[in-house]
């Protein structure tokens, strides 16, 4: 990762955070200032860059790049350094943004490949300079998915990557609101270098926020432009006409990526195709059952309170979730960390989800620190700090939850639980 933060320039200083009265005791230092990534001083226009790669099915990946000039959308692929023993070819597209045109965005399906193994590869050609490396997720339990929302690109965005570069973590699952770009396509190429240390070695799984519409009325009316062309997700795997949303196996665990900023009403393209995808699940498959959306439908901080895209959702599709027993839904949005308890309509329920508000990752618009008072009884832990989240699923029954917050080490907690699967309750089965 140090290589490319080498290019990192420090812009503008974000407001000072203080201690959040009454949730923990704990004097938070400064907030990060906002950090841009450029292209390495030895990169040209056809060097590979912004490299991510994303799960295609049981076993393909999806390796995407974005390179200055037209190159050839190939990728060499093999289990050893330096012997690429398969290839692969795949798309070129670009876009405009008002006046800024984008570089050539690269998308190529590789696979089949093996689970949890090592796999090294070029990006297109077989003498490119530089190798990449990726690591498969497992087929089977145990699994560990960090989880992390509202990114951004600031001093602590650069702290969450590096403490969950020093995880042993499978794969990364992102509740919306990425780049922050807000419109400044530049911002876009920014975070894609800043994140390609980490993302181009563990697939990333993300979907999408406020921060990614983009819209401009009159000027740029179509939203979501630059999310859908950067970062293609395999909608199309799981029956969905949308990139903004849609599922995928992981091991042991079923994945549903949902659209906040999409329609949802029961009318909606979404909403059935949710119904749809719930209702294929095999548990006896996959017994865990995750959902991500970024408007959090619970949530006992100031921040955010009463927007549609929380409340009218919430009233869709809660039921749904309720009914096909989702054990964890995490969210984004709220600048700050929150975990509920088990909840149904706004109520303790031992058969409905946990709920997470994990959007706490370092972004530039700094933490949302004001929580309501007194705690609502089904908030378990609240607290306003930069951190990330890790869901380790030990096998068909238990997983563990972690929050880490950016100031402690690592390795140590600042709050976990155990818990269950409710598709291995007997008082929860539907």
């Amino acid at each position: 990762m140090a290589k490319r933060l080498l290019g990192i320039m420090p812009i503008i200083a974000l407001t000072t955070v203080g201690l959040l009265a009454g949730v923990v005791c704990y004097t938070r230092p400064p907030a990060g200032r906002d950090i841009y990534v450029r292209l390495l001083e030895e990169d040209n226009s056809s060097t590979p860059q912004q490299v991510h790669i994303s799960v295609v099915g049981d076993d393909k990946m999806r390796i995407s790049w974005i390179t200055d000039e037209e190159t050839p959308a190939n990728v060499y692929y093999g289990s050893s350094p330096g012997k690429y023993t398969n290839s692969a070819t795949g798309t070129t597209s670009s876009y405009r943004y008002v006046t800024y045109h984008s570089g050539q965005i690269h998308d190529v399906v590789i696979g089949p490949l093996k689970p949890n193994t090592v796999y090294y590869y070029r990006l297109g050609s077989s003498n490119n300079g530089r190798e990449y490396s990726f690591k498969t997720t497992p087929a089977q339990f145990p699994i560990n998915l960090a989880v992390v929302g509202d990114l951004g690109q600031t001093e602590w965005t650069q702290a969450t990557l590096q403490h969950i570069s020093n995880s042993n973590y499978d794969m990364l699952l992102l509740p919306g609101d990425l780049s922050y770009a807000d419109l400044i396509q530049t911002l876009w190429d920014s975070f894609g270098r800043l994140v390609e240390p980490l993302a181009s070695q563990r697939p990333w799984m993300v979907t999408q926020g406020n921060h990614e519409v983009e819209k401009i009325p009159l000027i740029h009316t179509t939203p979501f432009t630059a999310y859908n062309a950067r970062w293609r997700m395999p909608f199309e795997e799981s029956g969905s006409t949308s990139n903004l949303y849609y599922s995928f196996n992981v091991a042991g665990v079923h994945v549903i990526m949902l659209g906040s900023y999409t329609d949802f009403d029961p009318t909606s393209d979404q909403y059935n195709w949710l119904q749809s995808d719930l209702a294929k699940v095999d548990r006896t498959k996959t017994p865990w059952l995750v959902v991500l959306i970024h408007a959090p439908w619970y949530n006992s901080n100031e921040a955010h309170q009463g927007e549609i895209e929380s409340i009218g959702m919430k009233e869709y599709m809660e039921g749904l979730v309720y009914r096909y027993r989702v054990d964890v839904v995490f969210a984004g949005h709220v600048h700050a960390y929150e975990r509920f308890t088990r909840v149904y309509q706004n109520k303790a329920n031992n058969c409905g989800p946990m709920y997470i508000n994990i959007g706490d990752g370092g972004n530039r618009e700094g933490l949302a620190r004001n929580y309501i008072d007194p705690k609502p009884a089904i908030s378990v832990f609240r607290e306003a700090s930069f951190g990330h989240g890790q869901l380790q699923v030990l096998n068909a029954t238990h997983a563990r939850w972690s929050w880490y917050r950016n100031d402690d080490n690592a390795n140590v907690s600042s709050d976990s639980i155990w818990f269950t699967t409710l598709s291995n309750s007997p008082a929860c089965r539907a």
